[in-house]
């Protein structure tokens, strides 16, 4: 159905923008955006707001909203969008913000969320539709601000929309100002209102939700603590797994490290001692829920001294603070929490019956336990030059020079029989793009080695600028593809040549990094880069230098068929970096990518994604994403999500621990055939993330 038919004829009052005095702040001037129609479903609602000048407005599915219009250009030459909101209720909402080039154009759109019952402020800067990034800061209660969409020419936009997202099937009830385009540096929000009061309790808890199994105290949460470090050796893997995990019913040859092996039925990763292994990781097993309280000071009930004992829970740049390490040195003291909680997480760990010990973990912890885990490196390329978004300049010679600087971080490693593998990165932000890599750069990128060597590869197939130009139907030259400013759009017959170009940059981005981690540490695997979903056929022919493809997969189950295709163009097998699931009955505002009813739920859920991946010949293994859920104020990026296997105290969630437990005992026989997958019944919720 076309958007028209979503639009409600009767215009709203003040509809378009003026200039204005008044609003957000007294002090700044610019166009005053006010809404023109609603979408969908949206009505407004009557009732003082918390916000001054805001209105309350509720929508009650996806697409319900607002549009603006105005003159074409108008925004060109404003450098900020803003306005004020605050979100009621205690479940988020996912918004979509779009600047958009007439109603059947190009849109770029600004994805975000907010926290609840705490005042917001959007402070959406135009130049960001140059889509050269992904993911922008948050900002207080204004939650992961992600690009989205496609380029568009301010010059050319003559409407924004204001949307819901997504909702989780709620209705969503929301106050927010009138917009203000502006020149002016509009400061973040320092004084906030909270309708509610503070949004966390002493112990990092929600104070907007209610739940059985809420913590009531301090002195509940050190009980549990005690009582799980008595316990916490007496938690071992299921029967038939070898000393690392593996499976003692069948065995390859043994090589001291973690190698991977097909039998001529199905892939198998094989632990040192040459035992099959299937990795069933669990990822973040590391001290976190980690709350941002950059402007959000006002929003807790609790907050000790950085400088006093409780230092440990700060971040390094006082950002953030983290209730979990703050109930650990409350219970154990300033000297022993750490251990402790070591102790307890690897016991948990076992209980659950994992043997993987996932990505952002302290894997030192799991090096110096002996239990089986992965590393990331860290990405870092101090003297090459990104030319679109993350994606660096693979063919400047520095680029080299610094591979062989990133692969020194595998020095520390290179003995440990307990490491399965490395990632060289995780989810790089280019692959979120609608563009390839070389129209990134094309755009964005005046002057780099990649874009001379696109020049080259250019002027090899075509050899003059006359038969390029009457290729790509545009005037060009080689030259101007070499350096200089772009702007003219590009045809398909040019997105072809564009598309083969970035397999090339691809392919010199993975073989170089690999060449150089090889030549530090040839004991180990490398796990690939994590790419956020299924890569498209031009991104995955760079990727058959890996030893083990891996991406995060948040579905109901691994894509079976692309899978297999994976293998098919690189004879690899797969490993699942990152999946979740969460619902909303225990006190987190998010459910995280996956969503269902409830804890029993989370347990299915796990139970049918793990075992229908064990039972494809193709996989080697799921990595749980996480071991704690977040802070119910957001992480660093805003994401609070019921996504672990235990909460901010330390409770577990009994049903997925259970669920998990009987899916790891049987997690070989049905990975040999031997034992058909768990596969009951089960509803998925809207997504709510």
């Amino acid at each position: 159905m076309k958007r028209r038919k979503f639009l409600q004829n009767t215009a709203l009052t003040g509809a378009g923008f003026l200039l204005y005095t008044s609003g957000i702040a007294a002090d700044f001037k610019g166009l005053l955006l006010k809404p023109s129609q609603f979408l969908g479903k949206l009505n407004t609602q009557k009732g003082k707001t918390p916000i001054k000048t805001a209105t309350w407005y509720e929508g009650k599915e996806i697409g319900d909203g607002l549009i603006y219009t105005f003159e074409k250009g108008a925004l060109a030459n404003f450098k900020m969008l803003t306005a004020d909101m605050l979100l009621d209720g205690k479940h988020t909402t996912n918004f979509i913000l779009s600047l958009q080039e007439g109603e059947k154009g190009p849109a770029f759109q600004l994805q975000f969320k907010l926290l609840n019952q705490c005042s917001a402020r959007i402070r959406l800067q135009t130049s960001w539709v140059d889509q050269n990034r992904w993911k922008m800061d948050r900002e207080g209660a204004w939650l992961n601000p992600l690009c989205l969409g496609e380029r568009v020419d301010l010059q050319n936009v003559d409407r924004m929309l204001l949307t819901i997202h997504r909702n989780g099937g709620r209705p969503a009830r929301w106050c927010l100002t009138d917009f203000t385009a502006t020149n002016d540096v509009i400061p973040k929000l320092t004084k906030l209102i909270l309708p509610k009061g503070p949004l966390l309790d002493e112990i990092g808890q929600s104070t907007l939700h209610d739940w059985p199994e809420k913590s009531r105290n301090l002195a509940e949460v050190s009980a549990r603590l005690d009582k799980q470090l008595d316990y916490a050796d007496r938690y071992v893997w299921p029967q038939n797994f070898s000393k690392w995990g593996g499976w003692t019913e069948k065995q390859f040859d043994k090589t001291g490290f973690f190698t991977k092996k097909h039998d001529g039925q199905r892939w198998w990763l094989v632990d040192p001692d040459g035992y099959a292994f299937w990795s069933a990781g669990l990822d973040c097993v590391r001290v976190d829920t980690e709350a941002t309280i950059e402007g959000l000071v006002q929003a807790l009930k609790w907050l000790p001294d950085p400088e006093s004992l409780y230092k440990p829970i700060f971040s390094a740049d006082n950002k953030s603070v983290n209730y979990l390490a703050a109930n650990f040195i409350r219970t154990f003291g300033p000297d022993e929490w750490h251990e402790s909680w070591a102790e307890i997480a690897l016991s948990e760990m076992r209980r659950c019956g994992f043997n993987t010990v996932g990505n952002w973990s302290e894997w030192k912890i799991a090096s110096k336990a002996g239990v089986p885990y992965v590393r990331p490196l860290s990405f870092t390329l101090p003297n090459t030059k990104r030319i679109y978004r993350d994606f660096p300049d693979v063919f400047h010679p520095d680029y080299q020079k610094d591979a062989d600087t990133f692969a020194e971080q595998l020095k520390e490693t290179v003995d440990d029989p307990a490491l399965i593998g490395y990632f060289l990165m995780n989810e790089p932000t280019w692959g979120f793009s609608s563009e390839l890599p070389a129209v990134g750069m094309l755009y964005n990128t005046p002057e780099c080695e990649t874009r001379k060597t696109l020049a080259q590869f250019l002027q090899q197939k075509y050899q003059t600028n006359e038969a390029f130009s009457q290729a790509w139907g545009i005037a060009t030259t080689f030259e101007s593809i070499a350096g200089g400013s772009w702007k003219t759009n590009l045809p398909d017959a040019a997105l072809k040549d564009m598309e083969a170009f970035s397999e090339q940059m691809v392919d010199r981005f993975f073989s170089t990094l690999t060449a150089a981690c090889k030549k530090v540490d040839a004991n180990h695997m490398n796990l690939g880069a994590r790419y956020h979903t299924v890569p498209p056929a031009w991104a995955q022919k760079g990727m058959k230098y890996f030893d083990v493809f891996s991406m995060n997969c948040y579905r109901e189950k691994i894509p079976a068929n692309e899978v297999k295709a994976i293998n098919d163009v690189l004879n690899l097998p797969v490993m699942i970096g990152e999946f979740h699931f969460g619902a909303l009955d225990v006190g987190l505002p998010a459910t995280g990518i996956g969503h269902v009813k409830d804890q029993y739920a989370r347990g299915q859920a796990y139970r049918i994604y793990v075992e229908d991946a064990a039972a494809n010949p193709f996989c080697v293994g799921t990595h749980y994403f996480t071991q704690y859920d977040q802070s119910a104020l957001g992480r660093g990026d805003g994401e609070n999500y019921n996504i672990g296997f235990l909460d901010v105290c330390n409770r577990p969630y009994e049903p997925l621990v259970r669920a998990a437990r009987e899916t790891h005992e049987r997690i070989y026989t049905v990975a040999n055939g031997q034992t058909p997958a768990y596969n009951e019944s089960l509803e998925y919720y809207p997504k709510l993330f």
